[in-house]
C-alpha cells in the first residue's frame, strides 16, 4: 500500500501528467483538493473507488482516511493542484505518514508559474535581463513569512518573481518592489491558469492595482513580476549561436572552446 501525493497540474485536465493519471485510474482511493482540482480529473477514479473532497476536511481526518486505507492495504491517490512541492501543505502529511510508518510517493505536477508562461507566450529567463525565477509569496493568513524573505529583499535580486496567494496584496507588492524595479516594471496577474475562466491581467507596478480592482479579482491568481516579462529588446542566447561551438556542434568559428564546453 502507498499514498501518492499527486501534482494535478494548474487547471486543465490533460495537463497531468500521464504517470499521475495512470494512478489516479487504478487507486481504489481518491482524496483531493475539491477547490483546485479539477473534477475532470477525479473522475478517472476507478467506479468503485472511495472519491473523497477533502477542502472540507482537517489535516487529522485526512491522515485518517489514510491509516483506514492502509490496514485495508488500499493505495490511496492523494491530488493536490500544481506541484505538490510547491505550497500544497504537503509536508505535514508527509510528516505524519512518516510516524505511522505508511509508505508515500510523490508524484510532480505542472505548476501554476510554468503554466501561466506558456499561456502567455513567454519566457521566464531572458538573457541579460534575468536568469533567476524566484518563487514565493506574502503573509496572509494562513502563515506567517520568514523576515527574511520579504519582498524587499528579494527585490533587490532583480529576479522576475512568481508571487503566491497574494492577489490581495498587491498594494504591499507595489510599494515594497517599485525601489528596486521602477513603476513601469512589467506585471501580470494570472487568474485560474489552465481553467476555462483563466484570465491574464497586464500591467505594471503602477497600475496593476487599479486593474485587478476593476476585474473583482480577489483569490486563486499568481502574480509575475519583472523585466524579463514579455521583453523583446535582448540578446540571443549563445546557446544556438552560430558562431558557439560545444560538445554537441562545431561552431563556424572552428573548434570547441574546452572552458565552454564544460559550460553546457
Amino acid at each position: 500500500m502507498t499514498v501518492y501525493f499527486i501534482g494535478a497540474g494548474p487547471g486543465a485536465p490533460d495537463l497531468i501528467t500521464v504517470r499521475g493519471l495512470k494512478l489516479i485510474q487504478r487507486c481504489p482511493v481518491c482524496l483531493f483538493a475539491g477547490s483546485l482540482v479539477p473534477e475532470a480529473i477525479v473522475a478517472e477514479a476507478p467506479k468503485e473507488a472511495i472519491v473523497k473532497d477533502t477542502a472540507p476536511m482537517h489535516l487529522d481526518e485526512i491522515i485518517e482516511d489514510m491509516r483506514i486505507a492502509h490496514e485495508k492495504g488500499e493505495d490511496v491517490a492523494r491530488v493536490h493542484s500544481g506541484d505538490p512541492s510547491i505550497y500544497g501543505a504537503v509536508a505535514e502529511q508527509m510528516r505524519r505518514l512518516q510516524v505511522l510508518k505508511i509508505p508515500y510517493e510523490v508524484v510532480p505536477g505542472v505548476p501554476a508559474f510554468a503554466a501561466a508562461a506558456a499561456a502567455l507566450g513567454t519566457e521566464l529567463t531572458i538573457p541579460g535581463i534575468a536568469q533567476t525565477i524566484i518563487l514565493t509569496r506574502t503573509a496572509m493568513k494562513s502563515s506567517s513569512m520568514p523576515e527574511r524573505e520579504n519582498l524587499d529583499t528579494l527585490g533587490k535580486s532583480g529576479a522576475t518573481l512568481a508571487i503566491h496567494l497574494s492577489v490581495r496584496n498587491i498594494p504591499q507588492i507595489e510599494r515594497d518592489l517599485t525601489p528596486h524595479y521602477g513603476a513601469d516594471c512589467p506585471v501580470v496577474v494570472a487568474y485560474r491558469v489552465g481553467w476555462p475562466d483563466q484570465m491574464f491581467i497586464r500591467g505594471t507596478l503602477a497600475n496593476i492595482r487599479q486593474k485587478v480592482r476593476e476585474a473583482k479579482i480577489t483569490r486563486t491568481a499568481l502574480i509575475l513580476v519583472g523585466p524579463a516579462i514579455g521583453a523583446q529588446n535582448f540578446e540571443d542566447s549563445r546557446l544556438y549561436d552560430a558562431d558557439f561551438s560545444h560538445i554537441l556542434r562545431i561552431g563556424s568559428k572552428g573548434e570547441v572552446d574546452k572552458a565552454k564546453e564544460q559550460e553546457v
